[in-house]
Protein backbone atom coordinates (compact mmCIF):
# COMPACT_ATOMS: atom_id res chain seq x y z
CA UNK A 1 0.00 0.00 0.00
CA UNK A 2 1.35 3.41 -0.97
CA UNK A 3 1.72 6.22 1.51
CA UNK A 4 -0.85 8.94 1.02
CA UNK A 5 -0.21 12.67 1.23
CA UNK A 6 -3.22 12.88 3.55
CA UNK A 7 -1.58 10.68 6.18
CA UNK A 8 -0.89 13.56 8.62
CA UNK A 9 -4.56 14.59 8.47
CA UNK A 10 -5.77 11.03 8.98
CA UNK A 11 -3.37 10.51 11.86
CA UNK A 12 -4.66 13.66 13.56
CA UNK A 13 -8.23 12.38 13.44
CA UNK A 14 -7.42 8.78 14.40
CA UNK A 15 -8.14 7.68 17.97
CA UNK A 16 -5.23 7.51 20.35
CA UNK A 17 -3.85 4.10 21.46
CA UNK A 18 -5.80 4.25 24.71
CA UNK A 19 -9.09 4.42 22.75
CA UNK A 20 -10.03 8.05 23.38
CA UNK A 21 -11.17 10.27 20.51
CA UNK A 22 -9.45 13.62 20.00
CA UNK A 23 -11.47 16.59 21.15
CA UNK A 24 -14.06 18.10 18.85
CA UNK A 25 -12.05 21.33 18.59
CA UNK A 26 -9.00 19.45 17.30
CA UNK A 27 -11.14 17.77 14.66
CA UNK A 28 -12.51 21.09 13.37
CA UNK A 29 -9.20 23.00 13.25
CA UNK A 30 -8.42 21.99 9.61
CA UNK A 31 -11.88 23.16 8.52
CA UNK A 32 -11.46 26.47 10.32
CA UNK A 33 -8.09 26.97 8.65
CA UNK A 34 -9.60 26.28 5.21
CA UNK A 35 -12.43 28.74 5.86
CA UNK A 36 -9.88 31.36 6.93
CA UNK A 37 -7.86 30.82 3.76
CA UNK A 38 -10.97 31.18 1.59
CA UNK A 39 -11.92 34.37 3.38
CA UNK A 40 -8.56 36.07 2.90
CA UNK A 41 -7.94 34.84 -0.64
CA UNK A 42 -11.43 35.12 -2.13
CA UNK A 43 -14.09 36.90 -0.09
CA UNK A 44 -12.13 39.89 1.29
CA UNK A 45 -10.71 41.01 -2.10
CA UNK A 46 -14.12 40.50 -3.76
CA UNK A 47 -15.83 42.67 -1.14
CA UNK A 48 -13.12 45.33 -1.52
CA UNK A 49 -13.65 45.37 -5.31
CA UNK A 50 -17.44 45.65 -4.88
CA UNK A 51 -17.00 48.57 -2.49
CA UNK A 52 -14.70 50.38 -4.96
CA UNK A 53 -17.19 49.82 -7.81
CA UNK A 54 -20.09 51.15 -5.72
CA UNK A 55 -18.00 54.21 -4.83
CA UNK A 56 -17.19 54.74 -8.52
CA UNK A 57 -20.90 54.56 -9.41
CA UNK A 58 -21.69 57.12 -6.73
CA UNK A 59 -19.21 59.61 -8.20
CA UNK A 60 -20.53 59.53 -11.79
CA UNK A 61 -20.95 62.99 -13.30
CA UNK A 62 -21.63 64.58 -16.67
CA UNK A 63 -18.61 64.57 -18.95
CA UNK A 64 -17.19 61.25 -17.75
CA UNK A 65 -16.32 58.78 -20.49
CA UNK A 66 -17.60 55.34 -19.47
CA UNK A 67 -17.71 51.74 -20.59
CA UNK A 68 -20.90 49.75 -20.01
CA UNK A 69 -21.13 46.06 -19.20
CA UNK A 70 -22.39 45.56 -22.75
CA UNK A 71 -19.20 47.02 -24.22
CA UNK A 72 -20.60 50.40 -25.27
CA UNK A 73 -18.37 53.44 -24.82
CA UNK A 74 -20.12 56.72 -24.22
CA UNK A 75 -19.96 60.09 -22.53
CA UNK A 76 -22.35 60.86 -19.70
CA UNK A 77 -24.69 63.76 -20.46
CA UNK A 78 -27.18 63.22 -17.65
CA UNK A 79 -27.31 61.42 -14.33
CA UNK A 80 -30.39 60.68 -12.23
CA UNK A 81 -30.97 58.31 -9.32
CA UNK A 82 -30.81 54.99 -11.15
CA UNK A 83 -30.42 56.01 -14.80
CA UNK A 84 -27.47 57.44 -16.72
CA UNK A 85 -27.93 59.08 -20.12
CA UNK A 86 -24.99 58.41 -22.47
CA UNK A 87 -24.05 60.06 -25.74
CA UNK A 88 -22.59 57.26 -27.86
CA UNK A 89 -22.42 59.19 -31.18
CA UNK A 90 -23.45 62.57 -32.56
CA UNK A 91 -27.16 63.04 -31.89
CA UNK A 92 -27.43 59.52 -30.40
CA UNK A 93 -28.25 59.22 -26.71
CA UNK A 94 -29.19 56.12 -24.76
CA UNK A 95 -30.29 55.58 -21.19
CA UNK A 96 -28.69 52.80 -19.20
CA UNK A 97 -28.95 51.68 -15.63
CA UNK A 98 -26.33 53.17 -13.34
CA UNK A 99 -25.30 49.66 -12.34
CA UNK A 100 -24.53 48.85 -16.02
CA UNK A 101 -21.46 51.11 -15.94
CA UNK A 102 -18.34 48.98 -15.58
CA UNK A 103 -15.57 51.59 -15.68
CA UNK A 104 -14.98 55.34 -15.90
CA UNK A 105 -12.29 57.28 -17.73
CA UNK A 106 -12.38 60.91 -16.67
CA UNK A 107 -11.09 63.59 -19.04
CA UNK A 108 -7.35 64.08 -18.64
CA UNK A 109 -6.74 60.59 -17.27
CA UNK A 110 -4.80 58.10 -19.35
CA UNK A 111 -5.87 54.47 -19.37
Amino acid sequence: MRSSSFTPFLAAAAPSPDGRQPSLLVQFVPFLVIIGIFYFLIFAPMRKKQKAHAEMLGKLRAGDRVLTNGGIYGTIVGVSDGVVQLRIADQVKVEVSRSAISSVERPGESS
